[in-house]
């Protein structure tokens, strides 16, 4: 590409960017009036304050590194966001939260941990920052966030504890797609499908036909779901365990031989990142993951596959397609000393100006923010390969939302019977039983913490 055209391009996708965030950050400004410049000098509100913030490792935090050193330059305070492996964060967070500590200040609430956290009243009720005129202006738009993003951070009332940072619809991504097309073969679109493919492919190029990561209770539910069972019976009413069925075993069975004859070595310790590098580095092909960890194979620099990498919808099975679809949002603890300066920092992270600059500059997928994901350069940025993934995204979201099927992983037992399902995917694909045995094992063990907790469990 000439020097010429390669600015003019540069110069046509600033030019939207400035459009769109004028039309998203600026058309308030007549109604909150403009502001006087800051007296140069005058001393910052939250200097001297250090922000101790905590999450699980994710792409996101990756990108926000990026731009803390300004926001710390503009609000004079110092941030400390610590990011660790998905159940380390989680179990260090529930330790910290249920002692109402002040060691955090601001943290992610997990999607699977958002009833425990906030029904038990451990994370703050954000309505009263929202609707303060001095901490919040009416730009900053609360009500701009997807509803479906938020139905996991509010309480009974419907009042919010936390605004999301990621909206994880699970898609398909087969990085070495060319592999498939040297086969004659489609992106798979069923269960049997998905299998076949998998056969099919296996030993192409030594490119191990399926990835995943160790999150069983998040990766292997669609694979349940699509072969007809549930994780309760019907939640959040009835929490008794549907483990024991011919269904589940058979999903058990399923997922577990993709796992095992399809996967890379060590796939049964991999972290998301660990998968998303056998992708990106071309050693795996098929993964059903959350879009963030999918888009950055057509998007990251480092990506090896970039041109071969094609998307779809999660394969469904004999009872449907059931593709997982959640939310992450930042919370305030309640036992945070530095409350104000902690919303401060929720409004800049998941705030317009950034979310934007997040889409432009990373093509950061997961936006939970309406008027974002309404726009042109959402779609423009979600075109991979040719693919218009902005709308295999929407789709998912809206699928998650109608019929409710994700409702399971809110209540606030999930996280103490999750841990079951992640050990008998194990003992699954490692040969230590088969379906049937491992679930009906799990299904005791859920059973027996359940009743412990209180839980009225049919007989």
């Amino acid at each position: 590409m000439s020097t010429a055209i390669s600015g003019t391009l540069t110069a046509a996708r600033l030019h939207r960017r400035t459009l769109l965030r004028s039309a998203l950050v600026g058309s308030a400004a007549a109604a909150v009036g403009l502001r006087a410049p800051a007296v140069l000098g005058q001393a910052k509100k939250f200097a001297g304050v250090t922000l101790q913030g905590a999450s699980f490792a994710s792409t996101f935090f990756g990108y926000l590194q990026n731009y803390i050193p300004e926001f710390e330059e503009e609000t004079g305070m110092k941030v400390n966001f610590v990011t660790n492996a998905f159940p380390v964060f989680n179990q260090r967070t529930d330790l910290e939260l249920s002692t109402q500590g002040s060691a955090l200040d601001v943290i992610n609430v997990t999607f699977i941990y958002s009833g425990r956290w906030i029904g038990a009243g451990w994370v703050e009720n954000l309505k009263p920052f929202v609707e303060d005129p001095n901490l919040t202006p009416d730009d900053w738009d609360a009500s701009d966030f997807v509803g479906g993003t938020m139905a996991s951070l509010q309480d009974a009332n419907g009042d919010a504890h936390g605004f999301p940072w990621e909206a994880g619809a699970m898609i398909m991504a087969a990085a070495r797609a060319d592999l498939l097309d040297q086969k004659g073969l489609a992106l798979p679109t069923t269960f049997d499908e998905l299998m076949n493919v998998c056969e099919m492919t296996k030993g192409m190029e030594r490119v191990a036909p399926f990835t995943a990561d160790k999150l069983h209770h998040w990766n292997w539910i669609p694979y349940l779901m699509g072969m007809g069972g549930t994780v309760f019976k019907d939640p959040p009413a009835n929490l008794t365990p549907t483990w024991d069925t011919p269904e589940a075993a058979k999903a058990a069975d399923f997922y577990g031989k993709l796992l095992s004859e399809y996967g890379p070595p060590g796939v049964l310790s991999f972290t998301d990142d660990q998968s998303m590098q056998s992708q990106k580095t071309g050693r795996a092909n098929i993964r059903t993951q959350a879009i963030t960890w999918m888009v950055p194979l057509s998007k990251d620099p480092d990506s090896r596959v970039a041109d071969k990498v094609r998307y779809g919808p999660v394969p469904a099975g004999p009872a449907g397609s059931f593709p997982g679809s959640n939310s992450h949002g930042f919370g305030i603890p309640v036992g945070s000393k530095n409350k104000e300066a902690a919303w401060e920092f929720i409004k800049w992270a998941v705030g317009k100006d950034i979310t934007l600059r997040m889409l432009e500059e990373h093509g950061y997928p997961s936006v939970c923010r309406r008027s974002i994901i309404d726009s042109e350069l959402f779609k423009e940025t979600l075109t991979l390969n040719g693919q218009d993934v902005a709308s295999l995204y929407l789709e998912t979201l809206e699928l998650g939302g109608k019929s409710g099927y994700m409702k399971y992983r809110t209540v606030p037992q999930f996280p103490q019977v999750g841990d079951k399902i992640n050990k008998a995917i194990e003992k699954v694909a490692t040969g230590q039983a088969d379906g049937a045995t491992a679930m009906a094992q799990a299904q005791e063990e859920a059973v027996a913490d359940l009743k412990k907790s209180g839980v009225q469990i049919d007989g």
